[in-house]
């Protein structure tokens, strides 16, 4: 099974997409695809289809989407079988071992609630986390030519927002922000090896875009800060700065972190650009650090 969540939702069994059109089975589906190999409560499930007042018939209908999920799934295995067995007709063990697998095998009841077996396909998630932690650990080690260049093919793995086409509720937005977050850390980070790489002038557009996005994001905009003065744009830099504070107060009742302000003061006292600085925040540092002053403007 190849699971794609990093963007519109993608199941496949052998190749075959499982993609249900109803909203609440595709939601069904979307959880237990980001469970996938976990046994994932009914309660959740219940809670998500219908959020804190579910109907007398909840665990009903919930059985009913997943038969519509398991003929779904048992489609996809014949199909897969049937090609396999057109691609490759002398293997016919293969082609029965397929076929042996049923639907039931593939999406699992099992005490309390329900388990999809990945059986070994591909994850981007899990691929974005291998290659962001790589990416993380040649940070570390001041491998920043290295850190870009993992940190930029894990987020290439990003084809829009998290879940774009599923209507998610209460605990599929959770974790809807708990990808984007990820993914904004991992940005963050790329950011930050190609500054220290020198390049600058290459990330000023990039860094125009973010910032316009996440308008009280305080490392972006120091970054974009950074890349200004590097680039001889002092009072481009010192202006970011005083729209970033604008915003802030404005919005949240906050002043820019003594970080920033030393940033900006590094800035306003020498003509030369700052040294970048020394500490990599680790993604759960900066997840923190940002969470209350991160408003995204779409």
């Amino acid at each position: 099974m190849d699971i794609d969540v990093l963007g519109p939702l993608g199941v496949r069994v052998n190749g075959v997409a499982v993609m249900p059109t109803a909203p609440k089975p595709r939601k069904v589906l979307a959880l237990l695809a980001l469970h996938v190999d976990r046994v994932l409560p009914v309660d959740l499930l219940i809670e998500e289809l219908w959020g804190q007042r579910p109907p007398r018939s909840a665990r009903t209908t919930l059985q009913t989407y997943i038969l519509q999920l398991r003929e779904l799934i048992g489609a996809a295995l014949q199909a897969g079988a049937a090609r396999s067995a057109e691609l490759e007709p002398a293997s016919q063990d293969m082609v029965s071992v397929s076929v042996s697998v049923s639907a039931k095998d593939v999406l699992v009841t099992a005490p309390g609630g329900y388990l999809l077996r990945g059986g070994g396909g591909s994850s981007d998630v899990q691929k974005f986390e291998r290659l962001a932690g790589m990416g993380y650990r040649a940070m570390d080690a001041e491998d920043f030519a290295g850190a870009a260049r993992l940190l930029r093919e894990a987020l290439s793995l990003w084809s829009g927002s998290a879940l774009a086409d599923v209507q998610t509720g209460a605990q599929l937005e959770m974790e809807v922000r708990r990808l984007e977050e990820t993914r904004l850390c991992a940005l963050y980070q790329r950011i930050e090896a190609d500054l220290r790489l020198g390049r600058h002038r290459e990330l000023l557009g990039e860094l125009t875009v973010l910032v316009s996005r996440y308008r009280t994001h305080e490392n972006l905009h120091g970054q974009f800060m950074l890349a200004l003065h590097r680039s001889g744009r002092r009072g481009e830099a010192l202006s970011v700065y005083q729209r970033l504070r604008q915003a802030l107060v404005r919005d949240l009742g906050l002043e820019p972190s003594a970080g920033l302000r030393r940033l900006q003061r590094a800035i306003l006292e020498t003509s030369e650009a700052p040294a970048p600085a020394a500490r990599v925040l680790r993604p759960e540092a900066l997840a923190g650090a940002s969470r209350d002053r991160l408003v995204r403007v779409d």
